[in-house]
């Protein structure tokens, strides 16, 4: 009895001591999202007051702010745009990325490696070098001022990144299950599609993830390229809309950010887990 006493409180003083160590780190984390849920909903007055306390409410909460955010603005077709957008974007480079990943990988084409690593440098250029060419394609094509341009030119970063992210995964797929594919009759397309494809799922799923976050990250070419304030993506639409001159809808900001970014950050761990599982279990399935 003794022995379990001890051994008890040993385990409790170390989960003690992980759960004060990680504490400091849970509070930087979700002190912003606090912080944008009580800006949200608080009044203007409440947030000017310099003598008010900033950290709860002074004033009763207020849903002016979210008002101002749906009927003021495009804050809804802004949602469409970008989910519209960024699934166009993702779809694109999927069916680009994934057989050029595949390709790369193994069909052991000449210098297959540098070229895998050109492509991936090519994702490191930085947008304000880019926007320039990219601007004269975008006005030919007739794009300009609708949110078409961006599916046009967000691929030209999404590819590369997810190209080089694929070539890697496809490159940890055992190769013996691909020549006993071969062996039962499969071409190299039909054992691609039967039975490498399959288990690079996990592979295939992170790179839409990252397609389609990055589609909603970015604040640059939506900028350059779309100007009807209904054609907008949220964000570039939530600070040219909502900063007027010197005025700024803090509110309003704050509600448009809790909105658009926690039901993406809790989507995208949960995909996150799921990744992390195939990575561990699914090749060897």
């Amino acid at each position: 009895m003794a022995t379990q006493r001890t051994t008890r409180q040993k385990e409790t003083r170390r989960h003690l001591l992980i759960y004060a160590g990680l504490t400091p780190f849970v509070l930087i984390a979700v002190f912003p999202i606090y912080w944008m849920l009580i800006t949200a909903f608080k009044q203007e007055p409440d947030l000017y007051r310099m003598g008010n306390i900033p950290f709860w409410f002074n004033l009763p909460p207020t849903l002016k702010n979210f008002s101002i955010l749906f009927y003021q603005t495009h804050f809804g077709d802004w949602i469409i745009n970008t989910m519209t957008i960024s699934a166009w974007v993702a779809l694109i480079t999927l069916l680009t990325a994934v057989p050029a990943g595949y390709a790369l990988a193994r069909l052991r084409l000449p210098g297959a490696e540098n070229i895998g690593i050109a492509i991936f440098m090519t994702y490191l250029v930085p947008g304000i070098i880019l926007f320039l060419p990219l601007s004269r394609v975008v006005a030919t094509l007739g794009l300009q001022d609708s949110w078409w341009a961006l599916v046009l030119v967000y691929p030209t970063f999404t590819i590369p990144f997810c190209t080089w992210l694929m070539m890697g995964f496809f490159k940890t797929v055992p190769m013996e299950m691909e020549e006993a594919a071969r062996v039962d009759g499969c071409g190299q397309l039909g054992a691609f599609l039967r039975v490498v494809l399959p288990v690079s799922v996990p592979g295939v799923l992170t790179s839409v993830i990252f397609a389609f976050t990055l589609s909603m990250q970015d604040f640059l070419y939506g900028l350059a390229f779309v100007s009807p304030g209904d054609q907008k993506p949220v964000p570039v639409g939530v600070p040219t809309e909502l900063i007027r001159g010197d005025v700024y809808f803090w509110g309003s900001l704050m509600g448009a950010a809790l909105l658009v970014g926690l039901p993406v950050a809790v989507l995208y761990n949960f995909f996150l887990d799921r990744f992390i599982q195939g990575i561990t279990g699914g090749v060897v399935k």
